[in-house]
C-alpha cells in the first residue's frame, strides 16, 4: 500500500510484562484493588498507559506480548540468564498471571508464546507490519526493542513522565542517541553485552566503541572476517581515519586487541543468539475479519464492564470514549 493512496494502518504492540513491572513499583503505595479485593495498581497503571497511547496514536489494532512463565529456551539453553534479578513480588505476580484475562475479556489481542517472551511478540509484530504494509509502534521501557526500529517501526520507551515525556524513537533519534544505525543495533547489544539479562559484553568494548566500530566498519561479519583474515588492518585502517577526521584519540590499537583475545568472537556470538528474537509467531491477527481481537474499536459493553470492575470511573469513562473511536486510518 502506497503512502499516497491512503495511510498505512497502524499496530500498536505493547510489551505488558514491562510495562506491569514499571507500573508495579510505580504505583504500589496506591495499594489499590479491583472489586473483588484483588491488588490492581499495576494493571490500572498499565491501563492507563495504553488507553493514553491509544488516544495519541489512534492504531487500528493493540496486540500485547506476554512471558510464558512456566517455561524459558534461553534459560534452557543459559541458566544464569537473568540470574541475579530480584524475586518478584507474589503482588506483582498475582496481576501479570491476571494480564491476559483481563486484557482478553476487553477483546484486545494476546500472545503468550511457548518457551518465549514478550520480546519476541514485539519482533514477529514488526515483521507482520512490514509484511502487510502496516505501520508499527512498540511500546515499552525496555532498550531491547530497539533493534526493530526501521522506516515503519518506532519505538516508545516509557520512561518517567508517561506517555507523552516518553521518546519516539525512529532511526534518526536512535542513532543520534547511540551513535549506531538501527539495522546495527542487535550487533551493538551484542558486542556492549545486557547486565539486566546477565549477558556480559565483548570485554574490553564499551558502548562508545562498539558504536563507533558498528557505525564506521560494520556489520560484525566483516569486522570478524578482517580480523580473522588479515589481522585487523581495515579494521585499524577506517577507524584511524574516523579518529583523524573527528579529532579523537586512536582507538584501533585496542579495538583489535579486545577482538581477537580468546573468547571474545564467542562472547558475541553466544549473545547474539540469547539476544535475537523470534520474528515468526502466529499472532492470530486477521484485520480483514470484523471482530478479530486486537481490532479497534471495542464492544462498549464489554470495556464498561471489564474496565469497571477495577473500580476507578474516570478511567472506566476514558476507556469507552479511546476504545469506541475509529483509527486514524478511517476515513470519517
Amino acid at each position: 500500500m502506497s503512502m499516497n493512496s491512503s495511510p498505512r494502518r497502524l499496530l500498536l504492540v505493547v510489551d505488558a510484562p514491562s510495562l506491569l513491572h514499571r507500573n508495579h513499583h510505580a504505583r504500589a503505595h496506591t495499594r489499590m484493588i479491583d472489586r473483588a479485593g484483588r491488588p490492581a495498581w499495576a494493571l490500572h497503571g498499565m491501563l492507563r498507559q495504553i488507553l493514553d497511547s491509544i488516544d495519541a496514536f489512534a492504531p487500528d489494532a493493540v496486540l500485547f506480548g506476554l512471558d510464558d512463565r512456566t517455561s524459558s529456551v534461553r534459560r534452557d539453553a543459559y541458566p544464569d540468564y537473568k540470574a541475579g534479578r530480584a524475586e518478584k513480588d507474589p503482588m506483582l505476580v498475582e496481576q501479570l498471571d491476571r494480564a491476559g484475562a483481563m486484557l482478553d475479556a476487553l477483546g484486545l489481542a494476546t500472545v503468550t508464546p511457548p518457551g518465549l517472551e514478550a520480546d519476541d511478540v514485539n519482533a514477529s509484530a514488526a515483521a507482520w507490519a512490514v509484511r502487510n504494509g502496516w505501520n508499527c509502534v512498540v511500546i515499552t521501557s525496555d532498550r531491547d526493542a530497539f533493534a526493530l526500529i526501521s522506516d515503519h517501526t518506532q519505538v516508545l520507551r516509557l520512561i518517567n513522565g508517561g506517555i507523552n515525556g516518553s521518546p519516539l524513537l525512529n532511526p534518526a533519534r536512535l542513532y543520534a542517541m547511540y551513535g549506531v544505525p538501527a539495522t546495527r543495533y542487535l550487533e551493538y547489544a551484542a558486542l556492549r553485552g545486557d547486565a539486566s539479562d546477565n549477558l556480559p559484553g565483548v570485554s574490553g568494548i564499551g558502548e562508545k566503541t562498539a558504536a563507533a566500530l558498528l557505525d564506521q566498519v560494520g556489520p560484525m561479519e566483516r569486522v570478524w572476517s578482517d580480523i580473522d583474515d588479515n589481522s585487523g588492518r581495515e579494521v585499524t585502517a577506517v577507524l584511524d581515519t574516523w579518529a583523524a577526521g573527528a579529532g579523537v584519540r586512536r582507538i584501533s590499537a585496542r579495538v583489535v586487541r579486545a577482538l581477537s583475545a580468546p573468547g571474545a568472537r564467542e562472547r558475541y556470538d553466544f549473545n547474539l543468539r540469547m539476544m535475537a528474537c523470534h520474528e515468526d509467531l502466529d499472532l492470530r491477527l486477521t484485520p480483514d475479519i470484523p471482530g478479530t481481537p486486537g481490532l479497534l474499536p471495542l464492544d462498549l459493553d464489554r470495556v464498561a464492564r471489564v474496565v469497571g470492575f477495577l473500580g476507578i470511573e474516570a478511567t472506566t469513562s476514558l476507556a469507552q470514549r479511546v476504545l469506541s473511536t475509529n483509527p486514524a486510518s478511517v476515513v470519517t
